[in-house]
Order: C-alpha cells, then structure tokens, then sequence
C-alpha cells in the first residue's frame, strides 16, 4: 500500500478560510509538521487544493514520528575516531 507523505512547508495566515479548513482535514497545525495518508482520489484532490503550501511525496510505508525526527536531525559536523580510553591505552604502551 503506498502513501503521501505530506509536508507543511508555508503558513496559512492570511490565507482564505478554505485553505485552513483543507490543512486541518489534512491533520497540519504546524509549520514543517509531517502526515501520512493513504493514496485516495479525496486525498490528492485535497493535496490540490493547497498545493503551494506543502511538499508531497509517495512513500511505501508510514514512517513513525521518531524516524521522521531522525531523518530531519543535521549532522553533528564532527566523528569521535578513538576514545580518550583508547589513546591513553596507547600512549601507555609506548
């Protein structure tokens, strides 16, 4: 079974109150708030309706709310090589 993963990427403020009530059946309240729903002819017409506000994408499975953080958590910028454990160990043995 496949999915939208839809993606709020613009506010609705000072939007018509149509567009608002489209987001809140598509379950956005929030800005850079992801939802999964299955592929349906009501969906996409309502992914239509608020096309410039939201990013789409298909998916084959729902992810949970903790893979979705992941996958949107920046790299630290850095990598541990050895421990301080280690290079003590090492500085030791010499």
């Amino acid at each position: 079974m496949s999915y939208f993963r839809i993606t709020l990427i613009r506010s609705a403020i000072g939007l018509p109150r149509r567009s608002t009530d489209v987001l809140k059946a598509l379950g956005l309240k929030k800005r850079m708030a992801t939802v999964f729903h299955s592929v349906s002819p009501s969906v996409a017409g309502q992914i239509m309706k608020v096309k410039e506000l939201v990013h789409v994408e298909e998916c084959q499975y729902r992810l949970t709310k903790q893979e979705v953080h992941l996958e949107r958590k920046p790299d630290p910028g850095y990598y541990i090589e050895k421990s301080c454990a280690e290079q003590r160990g090492e500085l030791g043995g010499q």
